[in-house]
């Protein structure tokens, strides 16, 4: 597969830092629940960087740019994305590109999803996808970026290599995404934990910063011999720095042979392993799966090599040579092999030996258990919940929800009210936008629990862009809640028991095992689009959490939160791409039962507060933590 030039950071002699005057195309990205970073539009781009040029530290309102992103606001101070009517915070950053890229050229590609919508590329895709176009490639296999599809170019289609499946592309021209000069500020990229300003614990996110460490000190580490030896020169005994042959222009290997050429080893040279040792003979090309020849693969994509060069690097790795685990290397499931496959690149850039090994698959479910041994958790009745079809019952009036919570405040402070912008003490920015009877635009409050304040008229808006109106308030700074949060989960049955096995981390304690079903069916009023069909996919989900004091809490809230159905929703699935399907809704379950190789297992000691917090976050409380 070709790999494109261009990318996030543009390399400048093999450092990865460009200089300070070089013009870069600014994308803006925000972090969704799979850990995938989804790019804003240009236009909201454009929007977010003229904020910011005003004021680094303010906030930016999207709905001013986009409608369908009304309830969204950006903290540029904290880096973060803030969903007004739900509570949701997710992470974003501000990435570079090279200007000759898609986004520095307004180019967009878009993959048609089963809605008959279309839904375009991650950034990365898709600038590899125009790389591969411009190139005149008639097809491109993207598996070495970790998704199991084939693009035709003639045709094109979209095949997914597992099910043969095709979906329509597209190509399209929009606006050029904005350009900047200067030094690139430092800026949060990745999520913290909830309410605590901790680093996430799940394995996942620990193999991403501790990836981020490594490479910042091998760049540095780099540098260093470079100014060496550009200092003395090499008769010194300085060594000069061993420029990686991972990337060329026309293709790419991550098998690095010796003092082959630049592309890699040539057709018929014998391949080498990472550790140096003799490998098969590796042929550059392969049959697509559409007959088509596959111009210059990834090795790694060919299952004859995968096997072929795991035997042979088992066999001669050299004591005190890391092995690196690749997850995935057939690009199917949610895990990147690209983590693991950019460490092994950093670690050669740097003349570092590297070993890649295949990691063990994941424990998802306990051994088999009678029925017999199946009992009911202690001190919580029952073993099942059921949700039917619930009716909205009819909307209450906006205006009688906020004014329930909120005091009038006669005499304003002179700050900004953060739904709108506009300072307290002038009229709300929705003035002319949103007329409401009763409700003057000057009118401020003071939310009673809290005791922040807002134009009254801004949080009925607010209130009004809700996918509900169920007469509950979350405060748009804290996230407190007013009132009881109810969600948008479909109908299903909530089953849960004792099983006679014990979690990694908690082997002196049996375990709770939660099974979750929810049938395909009929969106209702509240869901993206009533009356259209929506499915259900890996039904029944199974979740465990241990049998101790603190497990059967986080059990007690999580039926809690099924009742108020807000363990699923309707939406987008984030890995598929599927529209109209339920999804997880900000609840982290573990659904890994006898290890953590995906981030969703044990042992994790922080988990059980996590979720706590989660839980806490969506309102979800024990009767006597209630204020």
């Amino acid at each position: 597969m070709s790999r494109p030039g261009p990318g996030a950071l543009i390399s400048i002699n093999g450092l990865g830092f460009p200089p300070q005057n070089l013009a870069r195309v600014v994308v803006w990205e925000w972090l969704n629940e799979y850990s995938r970073w989804r790019p804003y539009t240009a236009t909201v781009c454009h929007h977010i960087e003229n904020v910011l040029k005003e004021d680094a530290r303010g906030s930016v309102v999207l709905g001013q740019v986009d409608a369908q992103l009304v309830p969204y606001i950006i903290d540029l101070q904290s880096m973060h994305q803030f969903r007004q009517d739900t509570g949701t915070m997710r992470p974003v950053r501000r990435n570079f590109y090279d200007p000759s890229s898609a986004p520095g050229k307004g180019i967009v590609w878009e993959w048609e999803n089963d809605g008959g919508s279309w839904t375009p590329y991650d950034m990365d895709i898709c600038i590899t996808i125009q790389n591969a176009y411009e190139k005149q490639h008639p097809w491109l296999d993207l598996s070495s970026l970790g998704f199991g599809y084939v693009i035709y170019f003639n045709s094109m289609s979209q095949m997914n290599r597992q099910t043969q499946r095709k979906r329509r592309v597209r190509r399209r021209m929009d606006l050029a995404y904005p350009l900047t000069i200067g030094s690139i500020p430092k800026s949060q990229s990745w999520p913290v934990g909830a309410n605590s300003g901790q680093p996430c614990s799940c394995q996942q996110c620990l193999l991403v910063n501790s990836t981020r460490a490594a490479s910042n000190a091998i760049l540095a580490s780099q540098r260093r011999k470079m100014y060496q030896s550009s200092g003395t020169g090499t008769g010194t005994g300085t060594l000069p720095v061993r420029q990686s042959n991972t990337f060329n222009g026309t293709g790419t290997t991550l098998w690095t042979g010796g003092n082959g050429p630049a592309g890699g080893a040539a057709k018929g040279e014998p391949g080498r392993s990472p550790s140096g040792a003799p490998g098969g003979n590796f042929s550059r090309s392969q049959s697509a799966p559409g007959g088509a020849q596959l111009p210059r693969q990834n090795n790694l994509n060919r299952p004859g090599t995968q096997r072929v060069a795991v035997l042979s690097t088992r066999a001669s790795i050299p004591p005190g040579v890391p092995a690196l685990p690749v997850k995935n290397l057939n690009g199917t499931g949610p895990v990147h092999p690209a983590l693991a496959g950019m460490t092994g690149i950093l670690m050669c850039a740097a003349g570092l030996p590297v070993c890649l090994t295949r990691a063990p698959k994941p424990i998802l479910h306990p051994p088999p258990i009678n029925k017999s041994d199946i009992k009911p958790v202690p001190g919580i009745p029952g073993i099942c919940r059921k949700t039917k079809k619930k009716h909205l019952k009819k909307s209450k009036n906006p205006e009688d929800v906020v004014r329930r919570y909120m005091q009038k405040v006669k005499n304003p402070p002179d700050e900004d009210c953060t739904i709108c912008m506009e300072r307290l003490v002038t009229a709300s920015g929705y003035e002319g936008v949103l007329r409401h009877k009763g409700v003057r635009p000057e009118l401020v409050g003071k939310l009673g629990k809290c005791g922040h304040m807002y134009h009254l008229l801004c949080l009925v808006a607010m209130y009004n862009n809700g996918n509900k109106q169920d007469g509950s308030l979350q405060c748009p700074t804290c996230k407190a809640i007013y009132g009881e949060k109810t969600g948008t989960q479909p109908p299903g049955k909530m089953e849960f028991h004792l099983i006679p096995h014990s979690l990694p981390g908690y082997t002196d304690t049996q375990t709770i095992r939660i099974v979750y079903d929810i049938p395909t069916g009929i969106q209702g009023p509240e869901h993206p689009n009533p009356g259209k069909k929506f499915t259900a996919r890996g039904f029944p989900r199974h979740c465990y959490l241990p049998d101790n004091e603190k497990g059967r809490k986080v059990l007690r809230l999580l039926i809690m939160a099924w009742d108020r159905r807000l363990i699923f929703t309707i939406g987008t699935s984030n890995t598929t791409g599927e529209s109209d399907t339920v999804v997880w809704n900000e609840i982290h379950h573990k659904t890994e039962f006898g290890s953590n190789l995906t981030g969703h297992g044990y042992p994790d000691p922080n988990y059980l507060d996590n979720v706590l917090a989660e839980l806490t976050a969506q309102g979800v409380l024990e009767p006597s933590s209630k204020d």
